[in-house]
């Protein structure tokens, strides 16, 4: 599809392994928040790449014989989120910002893109994350698509492209949404709600897994920014 240059654009960022790394970060959140909430130490956590924290609390909670999870996941959030902040200078010391994230989203914000996240974290988190590596002021959080939304990416994007439209007053028509993420689960999501992926090479899935999954571009990272820009934008270099 050709898209109009004068057409809105809205571009929904995963957060892990795409704008930023946090290592092990991830874990100990968890470990605090699981302490806190059920009283007992985190003996194992559930596969957390391209994962919701709907999904990831529900396994995580079967692996420890806790029934009815879902009475979990308010207290779970706000563990979560408190974890979150008192690790802010951990992330800042053994996290990093991937090389390229912020002159992409610069270069889109200068070009009027409306730009915030799909992701499987809570929206605090999230919010942290992208606060501690300095992306923060370029995304719109209010209307993300969050890990307490629901437990598959789908229907993260479905409100995140529906908050965007309310809060924006226009519409975005599926040629002009785009998701940026490094897993496959992130192009698959993409695919199944009818909107443009740009997968980036950044995480544990490969080129090769990417485009099997679909992705409309592949990309190795971010560094190449006018390569990003004109993934998203096509006419905006021409």
């Amino acid at each position: 599809m050709t898209a109009s240059p004068h057409q809105p654009t809205l571009v929904l960022w995963d957060i892990d392994r795409t704008l930023v790394t946090v290592g092990e970060i991830s874990r100990e959140i968890y470990k605090r928040a699981f302490e806190e909430v059920i009283g007992q130490p985190l003996r194992e956590l559930a596969d957390m790449a391209g994962r919701t924290e709907q999904a990831i609390l529900t396994d995580t909670l079967a692996l420890h014989g806790v029934a009815n999870p879902g009475s979990k996941f308010d207290d779970f959030y706000t563990a979560l989120a408190q974890a979150a902040d008192e690790l802010r200078e951990r992330m800042r010391t053994v996290g990093y910002r991937l090389p390229g994230a912020k002159e992409v989203v610069v270069a889109l914000a200068e070009r009027n893109v409306v730009q915030t996240v799909v992701t499987g974290n809570i929206k605090p988190i999230a919010e942290i994350k992208l606060e501690v590596f300095r992306l923060s002021e370029y995304m719109d959080f209010e209307v993300g698509g969050y890990g307490s939304d629901a437990d598959t990416r789908p229907p993260l994007i479905l409100r995140a492209w529906q908050r965007a439209q309310y809060k924006c007053g226009r519409t975005f028509d599926a040629d002009r949404v785009v998701v940026i993420g490094d897993t496959t689960l992130d192009v698959a999501a993409a695919r199944e709600v009818g909107v443009r992926a740009i997968g980036v090479a950044t995480g544990s899935s490969t080129r090769e897994d990417l485009m099997a999954a679909q992705a409309d571009v592949v990309l190795p990272d971010l560094r190449d920014t006018e390569a990003v820009v004109r993934a998203v934008c096509p006419t905006a270099l021409a």
